[in-house]
């Protein structure tokens, strides 16, 4: 080997190569290294006295961390005079959807959706299974399907 060979360990093998590749590849991967993790964390510089002397926060924000502080991509979540009619149409529909049920109907999607009570719940109530309750609710969500479609 000559005095400017290097030798790196690429895919399980140990190559040799020049002085300007081994040069191209450690600063390749130092860059990689640079985008991948030290613009990504945060990095505390301490003292000799052992306190915290300063804190160099990450130049990348994650989602997660921003999820984690309620941050909001458009802040202004004001509801539009279209969406709070929308809403406003959309609850008189299904308000009226729900008149048209029986007694019985209404009082089952009433427990199952506006006082969330499980379908193993209400069954205890009738006196019935909850996979009869299930079937029940399903036929009762097609006929307000079909109600609301109308």
């Amino acid at each position: 080997m000559d005095a400017d060979q290097k030798k790196l360990w690429i895919n399980g093998q140990l190559i040799e190569v020049s002085e300007e590749v081994y040069a191209a590849y450690t600063k390749g991967d130092r860059k990689m290294r640079y985008f991948e993790a030290d613009l990504k964390t945060e990095r505390i510089i301490i003292g000799e006295d052992g306190k915290v002397k300063k804190v160099i926060p990450s130049r990348e924000d994650s989602l997660d961390r921003l999820m984690d502080n309620n941050a909001e991509q458009f802040p202004d979540a004001a509801e539009t005079v279209e969406e709070a009619v929308f809403c406003r149409m959309t609850e008189k529909a299904v308000h009226k959807a729900l008149s048209l049920l029986s007694e019985k109907e209404r009082d089952l999607i009433l427990a199952l959706f506006f006082e969330n009570k499980t379908e193993r719940d209400v069954a205890a109530e009738l006196g019935i299974s909850q996979p009869a309750v299930h079937k029940r609710k399903n036929k009762i969500l097609a006929q307000l399907k079909l109600f609301l479609e109308n």
